[in-house]
């Protein structure tokens, strides 16, 4: 029997392909009606037989689009209409048209994947291939609708095959907006440091002969880089001296694989790439030759920090790294993001790359180039290889060649230390004149400066009854700008309060910087920008920020920031002139979890960071706050520690160590003898400060507290980037071979003393001592005690310290919710063990899941506690 049905689908389901995926499915299940896009998802009128029609919805639920998110699926039986065709209708609602700019980059798809390697396929090797289930998005758009004439496709006219398919409700390319071929579509780019004039091709365009290239500076003949003026700073590594030849453009086929082969020739000797993106550029050198990685990090001035690397395939990553279901679901996701992974412990990973610390950060290829540049590049190294007879056990050869891992590729961040990455040529080959030795890009405009996305899997408990997390550490390609839902609050006639609400921008903090873009419903989170001291970063904050505006048609009549004074993001907002909500710090990080798991009531938060204006002047860092998304009461922090010299404190542990010893009166104690020792004539500097109170702010920060115990250890005294101290506290805890529980060191709970002039917002109830923590720290220590063993047992005392605080707050107000936020709760470890013993206890624990937990979410929590005030006053 003939049914009917309209069907809701909500979610993530547009700029997806998800009208030409049920317009596939309608004619594979012999359904007729029509599909179409409206505000709130997709709307589907579907007429067939009663059996076809439910296998039609069911794969409609359980096979849609990679890159959709299928959230809802509302069924309603209605009459027949007698349709005798299924089409796709095109909405005229402008608001349909904003909203289908959610969709972020999406990797290239497993059919792509094969057309680009497939000899037969007319995109064969084409280095810009994609269809509607891949590719560009936000990075290209420049306007609103999405279509090809508001992108930075716009210069790319169809050739007739590519017209075709774009037209076809019944093929992959329809309406794929970026859809190109060798004959109508971006091509490659290339030039290197070369004094011989470099790589020559029939048919290339040098730069110059067609004018100047998207992104680059239009120079004068004889000016800058034409005349080879190659201005290289003093103190590089290495320092590239050749001039820049002139640019080969990849127009065909062959001419784009020689530009492949010569960036993979110099790959494999040794030398850096910088390599276009999506987002921007990356530097690549061979991640197993420690030549090519020191000399990359020189080059970079990326001193200590982790590269990460990339891979052909999940079989290859399994060769260096333990890989669960849920972490090789992850890698192979549409997303494609850095996922920081566990080392295997016979990995031979060359030095420089990961060293002392026990994950590594892996991605696979996101884009057609990038699989191309990891399977030449892996052919080239085979072939190597067997020239030279390596065998499958070698290490090193004398060139520092890793011969036992499978090919990977460093793919770091196209940019100098601190500054923002590279979105197009022109900034590429002046600004990493001095890193890359050759630089492969191409003529397709970077409209939105995007770093790729870093994500770990946490896991809580163990076998079968185990629970795995995805855990954000930066959240940028492939998530950004999915908006965040911010839940509306119901006032008592069970009407939307927030309704009313004017638009909202929320400008983050100084690091790690993200802002919140709020409509009613919808928070657009912004790419990770980075930290707000750089004035280029700041740049790129205000120029990401007015492409939110304006692409999605959002005009902010409010702002929200930080409560510190000093942040730049701050001094912008209080200088617009709009209403604003100043948020504390830490309720912010609270906040962001209570918005992102839709909770309105009254939660134990832990908020423990690195550095956050407190209410009363000193640098919070480790609260236990009562707290919903409107307001907050301090109810415990750790006990203040002095910070001689206050923000050079996080570039000198040992400063704060001494601080440490000083409060907890440690300072004779016979284990802090080698860091005072190596502290040398700073030691008494520190306790002048500390004692007559000069720059010596007062602060309870947890992420401080790590940093002293890092340095009293000897595992980082002088950190090479920020937060590495406690990164290395972390990694030499999980080297350990023991589970040290039973020896977990000892945080004490004191009542804290209030004065006249105390308020609920500044004054604790009860303070946490971290003094005994560090007593047994030292005591073990001078015992000879194995390091791993102590940074495990310190490590242990901050868990049972959330555990216990957690059962003060249930005891004393019946708050049984826990939410945990803050940069330390990046610490694998700390957060595992923590959400363990608290679900064991009883407690419903809520972790950021969508955003990071540092200084990422921070706007999000801005964005919370304003939305959430203005809905309150809105009320009144």
């Amino acid at each position: 029997m003939i049914e009917a049905l309209d069907i809701h689908v909500k979610g993530i389901v547009q700029g997806v392909g998800f009208r030409p995926f049920v317009y596939r499915l309608a004619k594979k299940y012999l359904v007729n009606g029509w599909v179409l896009n409206a505000v709130d998802g997709v709307h589907i009128h579907a007429e067939a037989e009663s059996g076809l029609l439910d296998e039609f919805v069911m794969e409609l639920s359980q096979n849609p689009p990679a890159a959709s998110q299928v959230r809802e699926i509302d069924l309603k039986e209605v009459p027949l209409q007698d349709f005798g065709s299924f089409e796709i209708r095109f909405s005229e609602d402008e608001q349909v048209q904003e909203t289908t700019l959610v969709s972020p980059e999406l990797a290239t798809c497993d059919d792509c994947v094969r057309e680009l390697f497939d000899p037969a396929d007319r995109r064969f090797r084409y280095p810009f291939i994609n269809c509607t289930n891949c590719g560009p998005r936000f990075t290209i758009i420049d306007g609103l609708p999405y279509d090809r004439a508001a992108t930075s496709m716009k210069d790319f006219p169809m050739c007739p095959a590519c017209a075709a398919e774009y037209a076809d409700p019944s093929d992959r390319r329809f309406h794929a907006q970026p859809d190109a071929c060798f004959a109508c579509g971006p091509a490659l780019d290339w030039r290197e440091h070369r004094a011989d004039g470099g790589l020559s091709a029939e048919g290339s365009v040098p730069r110059g002969g067609d004018g100047p290239l998207a992104g680059e500076p239009a120079l004068a003949d004889g000016e800058g880089l034409l005349a080879g003026e190659l201005v290289v700073p003093a103190g590089a590594w290495g320092p590239v001296e050749a001039p820049l030849t002139p640019v080969v453009r990849g127009e065909n086929r062959q001419i784009s694989d020689e530009i492949l082969a010569r960036a993979v020739e110099l790959l494999a000797d040794g030398a850096v790439v910088a390599v276009k993106g999506l987002g921007g550029f990356h530097l690549a050198c061979d991640a197993c030759n420690s030549q090519a990685v020191a000399l990359l990090r020189g080059r970079k001035r990326r001193e200590g920090k982790a590269f990460a690397v990339m891979m052909a395939s999940v079989d290859d990553v399994r060769k260096v790294c333990f890989v669960s279901d849920a972490e090789a679901e992850v890698l192979r996701s549409p997303a494609r993001p850095i996922v920081l992974l566990r080392k295997r412990p016979d990995a031979n990973l060359v030095p420089g790359l990961a060293d002392h610390l026990p994950e590594l950060g892996v991605m696979l290829p996101a884009t057609p180039v990038q699989h191309l540049l990891i399977c030449d590049f892996a052919a080239a190294r085979a072939k190597a290889s067997a020239g030279m007879g390596t065998g499958a056990g070698a290490c090193e050869d004398a060139g520092g060649i890793a011969g036992a891992l499978p090919p990977m590729l460093v793919m770091t961040s196209g940019n100098i230390h601190d500054e923002p990455i590279c979105k197009n040529d022109g900034d590429a080959w002046t600004q990493l004149a001095c890193v890359a030795d050759g630089f492969l890009g191409n003529n397709r405009e970077v409209l939105t400066r995007f770093d790729d996305s870093v994500v770990r899997v946490l896991r809580f408990g163990e076998g079968d009854d185990a629970v795995e997390a995805l855990q954000f550490i930066r959240r940028a390609r492939g998530y950004a700008p999915l908006p965040l839902a911010l839940g509306e609050e119901r006032a008592g006639d069970g009407s939307s309060r927030s309704a009313a609400c004017d638009p909202l921008l929320a400008v983050g903090s100084q690091q790690k910087n993200t802002f919140a873009l709020v409509r009613p419903g919808q928070a657009f989170v912004s790419q990770h920008i980075g930290d707000l001291e750089n004035a280029d970063t700041f740049d790129a904050w205000l120029e990401a920020k007015n492409r939110y505006e304006r692409l999605f048609d959002i005009a902010p009549k409010r702002l929200a920031c930080d409560s510190h004074p000093e942040y730049l993001a701050t001094k912008w907002a209080k200088e617009q002139g709009l209403p604003l909500t100043q948020v504390q710090h830490h309720h912010a990080h609270v906040a962001s979890v209570l918005g992102e798991h839709g909770i309105d009531e009254a939660v134990c938060g832990f908020a423990f960071d690195g550095t956050g204006f407190g209410v009363d002047g000193a640098i919070w860092g480790g609260e236990v706050l009562l707290a919903n998304r409107r307001d907050f009461e301090r109810f415990a922090n750790f006990a203040y520690v002095p910070m001689p010299g206050g923000a050079a404190c996080v570039k000198h542990p040992l400063r704060m160590a001494y601080g440490a010893l000083w409060a907890f009166d440690l300072l004779e104690h016979p284990g802090a003898a080698a860091a005072l020792e190596a502290l040398g004539e700073q030691a008494a500097l520190c306790d002048k400060m500390i004692e007559n109170g000069l720059n010596t702010p007062m602060t309870s920060s947890v992420g401080r507290l790590f940093d002293a115990a890092s340095a009293l250890l000897g595992l980082c005294a002088q950190p090479a980037y920020e937060g590495e101290p406690a990164i290395l506290l972390d990694a030499a805890a999980a080297a350990c071979a023991t589970d040290e529980r039973e020896r977990a060191y000892a945080i004490d709970v004191v009542k804290n003393t209030a004065t006249a002039e105390s308020t609920a917002h500044d004054t604790s109830v009860l303070l946490l001592d971290a003094a005994p923590a560090f007593r047994a720290l030292l005591d073990d220590a001078a015992a000879g005690e194995p390091v791993q063993a102590v940074a495990l047992r310190f490590q242990w005392a901050f868990v049972q310290a959330v555990s216990t605080a957690a059962q003060l707050v249930q005891g004393l107000y019946g708050i049984s919710t826990v939410a945990l936020s803050g940069g330390v709760f990046m610490n694998r470890f700390l957060v595992e063990r923590c959400v363990e013993q608290l679900q064991l206890l009883g407690f419903t624990v809520a972790i950021n899941q969508d955003l990071p937990p540092n200084d990422g979410c921070v706007s999000f929590g801005q964005a919370v506690v304003a939305w959430a005030a203005e809905t309150e006053d809105a009320t009144d």
